[in-house]
């Protein structure tokens, strides 16, 4: 129960780092953002505590089933740093800064090419933009993107290498799926490699989707600018975390529905040696 409790406190102490570090890295935030900033973090750290000092399942998937959470959340984490650092280094050009800098911009023209991802975020941008304007975004588009790739590449290590989700233990599917009724909708299985197939697609084009529905909605919301610091860091962060993180869930369903059928091959197996015995 304290370990419990403690480990809950310590998570909601990381999301509200997480979600204080842009207005903490970057210049000029004004007390009404300050206000907001506060405001998220209070409510996003006590749903932290609530489902994580909770012995039963709550929202959040895949709870006691390490390294998937850690993997997004350390993935976000260092997307948010980055991008606030590369900003930060135009106006503080400390040697941390600048390497960050560098590599954003080095990171970003490697992959903006012509229907790349990043090609489309910098093709969001209005066409009077000045040049250091989209150097910023190409930069923080290619360190999200990159990072975000990055993180889905050590989930498929961990899923392929270390076998999860049983490198931990035995894996629960109430605790881990909440949402999941594994009694309704026809055959588990079945069900859940929908779910990966579905997750996995959203994820691949969700990308190449968002800065398309943007434009195109230009003549309702108006130009998206990204001008704002703190703005372009959560949209450019959440342009290339959240389709990370929905290919990361379709793998995972995919595994899950793997070892379903494996465990009904082994029971069915062992069936047949009983009735032949």
């Amino acid at each position: 129960m304290i370990s419990r409790i403690a480990g809950a406190l310590l998570r909601a102490t990381l999301v509200v780092l997480l979600i204080a570090t842009p207005s903490l890295l970057l210049p000029g935030m004004t007390a009404d953002v300050t206000q907001i900033v506060t405001l998220v973090s209070i409510f996003a750290a006590a749903l932290t505590i609530f489902e994580y000092a909770s012995v039963y399942p709550g929202i959040v998937e895949f709870r006691d089933a390490p390294p998937f959470n850690r993997i997004r959340f350390v993935a976000l984490l260092a997307i948010v740093v980055m991008i606030s650092m590369v900003v930060r280094g135009e106006t503080v050009p400390t040697a941390l800064n600048l390497i960050v800098s560098d590599f954003g911009r080095k990171i970003g023209a490697a992959i903006d090419f012509p229907y790349s991802p990043v090609r489309q975020v910098v093709l969001l941008l209005p066409d009077d933009t000045t040049a250091a304007h989209i150097e910023r975004v190409r930069s923080a588009a290619g360190i999200s993107y990159f990072v975000s790739m990055m993180s889905l590449a050590v989930f498929w290590f961990c899923v392929r290498v270390r076998n999860w989700p049983l490198h931990s233990g035995p894996f629960n599917v109430w605790v881990n799926l909440p949402t999941f009724d594994p009694t309704t909708g026809g055959d588990v299985v079945e069900r859940l490699e929908r779910d990966a197939r579905f997750n996995i697609v959203v994820g691949f084009t969700m990308p190449f989707f968002i800065p398309a529905a943007l434009k195109a909605s230009e003549s309702l919301f108006g130009q998206v600018t990204l001008d704002n610091p703190q703005s372009m860091v959560w949209i450019v962060a959440a342009w290339a975390f959240l389709p990370a993180s929905l290919l990361m869930r379709g793998l995972a369903m995919a595994r899950i529905a793997q070892l379903i059928e494996r465990k009904r091959a082994v029971t069915a197996r062992e069936r047949e040696e009983l009735q032949t015995a």
